[in-house]
């Protein structure tokens, strides 16, 4: 069964946002735009899905699916990119599948592999890979606390470049990745639930005494 799907990302710096046809096993990207700011989520990303749309040649009518990358990411990211997502498959009447960043990062790497992407606050989100696989994660830790054993490293290359390891080169979450990293099509999607891994940094005021 041939679907089109559009797949976005803001869990990381890359405003991501690509058209995907997929087709059984074979994944084939149409079309997609990437702004690297850890800024300007909120302002980059429709314009993306727009542009996705329009050089890929797809109606957003057309779309059967939507899969949104839910994190691990900071707070605001995070909130941007899933709420576009929900909005385009209630608008569409579309299912919206939401998966780890991480995993689209991870997918097709082979080997032990460490995938690492920035939390801020000089600690990392990780999870570990066996051929694609997770295995362990994700969380959120320094980077002399996250457990060994991973052969290469992918992922955000200034916080990969603390590990000594094989840097491969997947950097960000992309669409052909997203879409790949979906599990099983044929069932109901899941709710959509943003992977935080820690409390917001904005925190309420105190009411007053």
């Amino acid at each position: 069964m041939s679907r089109l799907v559009l797949a976005v990302d803001t869990a990381t710096p890359a405003v991501t946002a690509g058209v995907v046809r997929l087709d059984g096993d074979v994944v084939e990207v149409l079309a997609e735009q990437v702004t690297v700011d850890a800024r300007a989520h909120a302002e980059r990303l429709t314009p993306n899905i727009v542009g996705a749309l329009r050089d890929a040649e797809v109606v957003v009518d057309q779309l059967d699916a939507v899969v949104v990358g839910c994190g691990p990411g900071p707070f605001t990211g995070l909130r941007v990119g899933m709420a576009t997502a929900a909005a385009f498959g209630h608008a569409l009447g579309a299912p919206v599948r939401g998966v780890c960043s991480l995993d689209a990062i991870a997918v097709g790497t082979v080997g032990e592999v460490l995938v690492v992407t920035d939390a801020r606050r000089r600690e990392v989100y990780w999870a570990r890979y066996r051929d694609g696989v997770r295995v362990d994660g994700p969380a959120v830790n320094a980077a002399a606390d996250v457990p060994g054993g991973a052969e290469a490293v992918a992922g955000s290359p200034e916080h990969a470049a603390m590990f000594d390891l094989p840097l491969l080169a997947p950097v960000y979450p992309t669409a052909a990745g997203l879409v790949a990293a979906v599990a099983d099509w044929d069932s109901e999607p899941e709710p959509l639930i943003p992977m935080y891994l820690r409390r917001p940094d904005a925190k309420p005021q105190a009411a007053p005494r």
